[in-house]
């Protein structure tokens, strides 16, 4: 039997956290570990979810600093950030603080369920629209830190570089095991090693950093 995707839910509106408790309950591959206002670090280690659901403005303001705890105490976990509004800037900031996804909170329910089955399988999800906009953003602030001489510069296996390749093209730890024809654990073995290397926090920082190689390639080849 398929191991359930075990979820935690942290928003402070009721009504939403509640709706959210039975929508994700009535999937058969989700289980709802917990649904609460807010969290802390017991809950945290007690549940020990796969996926968190966080609500990007929790009435303390302490989202972006959630998305840091969640990192060092459970780094296993993934979050999804939730927000009805998402403006880019604050998404690159919870990008930048090791969130994995994010869901604007008028999705479709099958929009909903897709990202979290996403996640969790590997992948880093952010609203179609703000990709382009993301990526370019997140590169250029990599071009003023010098991103393309350490990317070439680190010293990477040709099966991690084959892998930031498939990373870059959107694809999960599921699909890249299945291309490489090897075991997803080891897929997730090479990105660990990937981001420590590149001292990154996500997947989406390694599609723009390819992105921004990619760019100043093409920059230095037309001069």
């Amino acid at each position: 039997m398929t191991k359930r995707i075990q979820v935690l839910v942290i928003e402070d509106n009721r009504l939403v956290r509640d709706g959210l408790k039975e929508l994700l309950s009535a999937q058969s591959d989700f289980t709802v570990v917990a649904a609460v206002d807010s969290a802390n670090i017991a809950l945290l280690k007690q549940t020990k979810p796969d996926v968190i659901l966080l609500d990007a403005t929790l009435g303390n303001g302490d989202s972006l600093r959630m998305v840091s705890t969640i990192r060092k105490t459970i780094p296993a976990s993934r979050v999804i950030v939730m927000d009805l509004l998402p403006v880019r800037e604050d998404v690159i900031d919870f990008i930048r603080a090791g969130a994995n996804g994010f869901l604007v909170k008028d999705a479709t329910v099958d929009d909903c369920v897709r990202t979290i089955r996403s996640v969790a399988d590997g992948a880093d999800v952010v609203p179609p629209v703000l990709t382009a906009t993301l990526l370019s953003h997140i590169a250029d602030q990599a071009v003023d830190r010098g991103a393309p001489q350490v990317i070439n510069a680190v010293r990477m296996t040709n099966r991690e570089r084959e892998i930031i390749g498939l990373i870059a093209e959107g694809l999960s730890n599921k699909d890249i095991a299945q291309r490489l024809d090897i075991a997803t654990y080891t897929v997730k073995s090479h990105v660990h090693n990937i981001l420590e290397k590149l001292a990154l926090h996500t997947r989406l920082e390694i599609a723009a950093h390819v992105h921004n190689v990619k760019q100043a390639e093409t920059n230095t080849s037309h001069r």
